[in-house]
C-alpha cells in the first residue's frame, strides 16, 4: 500500500528499521495489520504491543508479539463492542442518538483507560521498549495509549486513522473545519446547507465538546501521572510526524488538509493497489 512507502522512508533506506506499533482492536487493527505485515515482510522489524484479551489481534510470523495482562476477559469486550457499535444502526432524534453515543463511548473509553493503565504499569514490558531503540511508532489515535508511548520514548510517531471523535485531529493539526460546508456527525447534513442548515451544523459542535471531555480526559490523566509532567490530549495528538488518513472524497465530503496529512484511502474495504 501506499502508506507503506511512507513509512519505509521513515525508517531508513539502507537498512532495516525497526517499528513499534501500536493498534486499537476491531476493525481499527484489520485496516493496519495489512500495511503493518508488509512492512515485516520487507526486512524490518516490527513489534505489536496489545493486550493478552483480543478479538483480532493475533500472532503473526511477520510480527514479534509483546502481550500484557489485563482486567477483563473476551466476552466482557466482545459485550461492550457490540453495545457500542449497536446505537449507530438505531434511528431517533438527535438527542436519542447522542445520549446513546455518550453511554457507548463511555464504556469503551474505560475499556481503553484500563487496558493502557496496566500497559504502562508494566515495568517489565516498558523497560523492554525503552531498550529496544524503535525508529518510529505506528498506532491509531482513536485511543492514545500509542501517543502516550511515543512521547515517552521520543519516537516520531504516525498516526493511522479514519478520524477522531469531536473533530481533535483538526485542532492538533491546525486544520480549517469551517460550519458552513464541513457537516458535523449526528446531523444528517451534507457540504450544501442552507443558512438556518449551517446554524444547525454550528450548534452541534457544543455537544462534542462535552463528549471529548469525558471520552479522552482521562488519557491526559494518565498520560500526566505516567509522564510525570502535565500532558493534555492536544500535546498527545500535535507530537504526530504523518497523518495517514483512511479516507478519501469520493467516500467523505470535502475538507481542507494540512501538508502532514496524506490521504490513503480506504485500505479496509478492498485489496487494490492505492494510487500515488
Amino acid at each position: 500500500p501506499g502508506a507503506v512507502v511512507l513509512l519505509l522512508s521513515l525508517l531508513g533506506l539502507a537498512a532495516a528499521g525497526k517499528l513499534l506499533v501500536v493498534p486499537v482492536d476491531g476493525s481499527h487493527w484489520l485496516s493496519m495489520r495489512e500495511v503493518v505485515e508488509v512492512v515485516g515482510q520487507r526486512g524490518h522489524e516490527v513489534v505489536v504491543v496489545a493486550p493478552e484479551v483480543t478479538m483480532h489481534i493475533k500472532p503473526s510470523k511477520d510480527l514479534v508479539m509483546k502481550m500484557y495482562s489485563v482486567p477483563y476477559t473476551e466476552e466482557d469486550l466482545k459485550t461492550e463492542f457490540q453495545a457500542f457499535f449497536h446505537f449507530s444502526f438505531e434511528q431517533g432524534s438527535f438527542l436519542e442518538r447522542f445520549f446513546k453515543a455518550y453511554q457507548g463511548i463511555k464504556r469503551i473509553t474505560s475499556f481503553g483507560v484500563s487496558s493502557c493503565g496496566h500497559l504502562l504499569q508494566n515495568k517489565e514490558l516498558i523497560r523492554y521498549l525503552e531498550e529496544s531503540e524503535f525508529n518510529a511508532v505506528l498506532t491509531d489515535p482513536v485511543l492514545l495509549c500509542g501517543a502516550i508511548l511515543a512521547k515517552h520514548l521520543s519516537l516520531p510517531a504516525v498516526y493511522f486513522l479514519r478520524g477522531i471523535p469531536c473533530g481533535l485531529d483538526f485542532e492538533a493539526t491546525q486544520c480549517p473545519r469551517p460550519p458552513s460546508y464541513v457537516p458535523r456527525g449526528f446531523t444528517q447534513l451534507t457540504d450544501r446547507m442552507t443558512f438556518l442548515q449551517r446554524v444547525k451544523n454550528l450548534l452541534h459542535d457544543i455537544p462534542d465538546i462535552f463528549l471529548c471531555d469525558f471520552a479522552f480526559e482521562p488519557y491526559s490523566k494518565l498520560a500526566s501521572e505516567f509522564l510525570q509532567q502535565d500532558v493534555t490530549v492536544q500535546d498527545l495528538l500535535r507530537q504526530a510526524s504523518v497523518w495517514l488518513l483512511r479516507s478519501d472524497f469520493a467516500l467523505e465530503h470535502p475538507r481542507p488538509l494540512m501538508p502532514n496529512i496524506i490521504p490513503i484511502g480506504g485500505v479496509n474495504c478492498a485489496h487494490k493497489k492505492l494510487s500515488q
